[in-house]
């Protein structure tokens, strides 16, 4: 059996190997690359095109001051977000000072710390319910126009009442709980009695311990001294963001600029013997000379005029020859109350700042009409080019060709009026007011909130 099968097997082999011999070439492996990749020298390729970059425009005037006022509302939230974190970390370390000196002397309290933690949490407790009346509205205008801010005041100032009465509480539930432990507090003995001690190591030991009190009551009373000033600094802050005299709307001159001004139309002719022009103003930055209001004509442009300085107020009637200057009423950038009074019977000009007179000169233009016809402007001076239209623009295009920058008001200013007469000094008192209502009195002649007035270039109507 065995032999008949190895010659198939044999037969078989031979057959698989001549089969491989047979189609060897065949399985010949192509390593070059089957792709044609090869320019010719007539044919040129089509350069792909590539999208052109994208270029930023050059920025306009309009985008720099939108920026400008952007990053003003920037550092404002920024100063809201300061003064919340400062009265939260005085807060704390109140609160932490209170704990450390309840835990000190929680068990060897007497009528001294009672009198102290006493007096000190009621004269806390008052001057804050006094601050809080300060900065409360007066009514729901002002509550409106002060929202952003007087809301955050209002609530850390709570949150700091509730803690002054707590710590009130416990300095209280303390006293008790030494009336009950130590009969000689029960007895209402003083701590300067402690020489009538019958034990003189016992002596010693108190009179050691009224220093320490004393140093504490002290530490305590300074910490809550720095409170209440820095209390005092954000309520500052937060005042002068607010609008004095009960106004609810403000023009701002975001910077100095001859476009930037208000044109206003008065309510009747300006032909007048006497007058007097009341604003309050908030200057950003003032020159030599700022204009706040002028009014002329063609041929005077400078018939009335009230203007700022570095730390004065000037006032001019019929022209530069007659000026009026009061000395160091403005400083800094605070809201301020101007009013320039004049009569041409006696020629009596009159400066007032905050209420009170500043400046009185007779024979100023003594026997002058203010002549009609001319234009009013706030912020900037028009020198005589042309006067305004009943549409509030210019009768030449280009007018404003003819203004300063340098002369230009840069800052806020609301409640502008005007009266064909000389006010009495308790009106201009009542107007100064800056927790009064001022602007709801308005004047004859030119009426803030009733009287039209044109904001131009950036000036415009504010909150």
């Amino acid at each position: 059996m065995f032999r008949w099968m190895l010659p198939q097997a044999v037969c078989v082999l031979s057959a698989c190997v001549c089969l491989v011999f047979t189609y060897e070439d065949d399985f010949e492996v192509n390593y070059t690359d089957t792709f044609y990749n090869e320019i010719g020298d007539g044919e040129t390729p089509e350069p792909t095109p590539t999208p052109v970059p994208c270029s930023s425009r050059d920025l306009t005037k309009w985008d720099k001051l939108f920026s400008m006022l952007e990053n003003s509302q920037m550092r404002e939230n920024m100063m809201l977000q300061y003064a919340d974190d400062i009265i939260k970390v005085e807060m704390g370390s109140l609160r932490g000072e209170m704990l450390r000196f309840v835990a000190q002397y929680g068990g060897s309290c007497g009528v001294a710390v009672e009198t102290a933690g006493r007096r000190m949490a009621l004269q806390l407790e008052g001057r804050l319910k006094e601050t809080m009346e300060r900065i409360k509205p007066r009514d729901q205008t002002s509550a409106r126009n002060s929202a952003g801010t007087s809301d955050h005041l209002d609530e850390r100032l709570q949150q700091l009442l509730s803690a002054t009465i707590l710590q009130a509480t416990r300095l209280a539930k303390m006293e008790h709980s030494c009336l009950r432990n130590g009969p000689r507090a029960g007895m209402g003995m003083d701590v300067k009695m402690v020489s009538k001690l019958p034990e003189a190591a016992g002596n010693e030991h108190q009179e050691q311990h009224v220093p320490s009190r004393e140093g504490a009551l002290d530490g305590l009373l300074a910490a809550l001294q720095q409170t209440r000033e820095e209390l005092g600094e954000v309520l500052r802050s937060s005042r002068q963001r607010q609008l004095p005299a009960g106004c609810e709307m403000a023009l701002l001159f975001p910077m100095r600029s001859r476009r930037i001004y208000t044109s206003v139309i008065p309510e009747v002719p300006l032909s007048i013997s006497s007058f007097t022009v009341c604003m309050w103003v908030k200057p950003t930055a003032v020159s030599n000379r700022t204009v706040l209001f002028s009014y002329g004509n063609r041929r005077n442009p400078y018939e009335i005029q009230l203007l700022l300085g570095q730390s004065s107020a000037l006032f001019t009637i019929g022209g530069e020859a007659h000026l009026v200057e009061a000395r160091g009423v403005v400083s800094g950038s605070e809201w301020i109350h101007l009013c320039g009074a004049w009569t041409s019977q006696q020629g009596l000009a009159t400066l007032w700042a905050g209420g009170k007179k500043v400046t009185s000169t007779p024979g100023v233009a003594e026997g002058h009409v203010i002549p009609d016809g001319g234009s009013l402007q706030l912020g900037q001076e028009r020198n005589g080019c042309c006067p305004l239209t009943p549409s509030g623009g210019s009768g030449v295009a280009g007018f404003e060709e003819g203004f300063d920058p340098k002369l230009a008001f840069a800052g806020k200013m609301t409640g502008v009026n005007m009266w064909d007469r000389v006010l009495s000094e308790g009106e201009i008192t009542q107007l100064a007011l800056r927790e009064g209502q001022g602007c709801e009195q308005r004047g004859n002649v030119v009426a803030w909130g009733a009287t039209e007035m044109v904001p131009h270039g950036g000036a415009q109507f504010v909150n």
